[in-house]
């Protein structure tokens, strides 16, 4: 592993353990060259997964990039990191098991928002307005009565 302070291409690991949710190894490492120490997440890659946005372009799936949308819409919540990492897992896990490579975009939007809806009915909101593009206040208003969440977020 290369050690992301110097550049140097060899690392010694320090310390490996499971993660908390056990779907991922964590290990500490230090660069020889710097002394500088970091941390890597190894985790089980099923299977190459590439998304098939609306445009029609191909782009392969990025964990990292879910996490940031997730990261936007749960920001102030009173959600736990190691809840949203768990959630993350979760859907990740239910895309490789659909037993497809190539996936629409709108599977993973819908998969989020089912996750977001059972964890906190404002990051849902949130995801939502954007995943569905809301316009105007009307577009909200309409959609909390779609969903039968009261304006409160109830």
């Amino acid at each position: 592993m290369r050690c992301p302070f110097c550049g140097h291409d060899e690392t010694q690991v320090k310390d490996s353990r499971p993660s908390e949710d056990g779907a991922a190894i964590r290990r500490r490492r230090l660069c020889p060259d710097c002394n500088g120490r970091f941390t890597t997440f190894e985790r089980v890659q099923l299977r190459e997964l590439t998304i098939l946005k609306r445009s029609g372009r191909r782009t392969p799936f990025d964990r990292d990039k879910l996490a940031r949308s997730l990261s936007i819409a749960l920001r102030k919540r009173p959600v736990e990191p190691e809840r949203m990492e768990r959630m993350i897992s979760a859907i990740v896990r239910q895309l490789e098991s659909m037993g497809e490579t190539e996936l629409p975009s709108s599977t993973i939007g819908e998969l989020v928002m089912k996750q977001l809806k059972e964890l906190d009915d404002v990051a849902y909101v949130r995801y939502a307005s954007v995943y569905r593009d809301f316009r105007e206040t009307q577009d909200f208003a309409r959609f909390l009565g779609e969903e039968g969440l009261s304006e409160d977020g109830r």
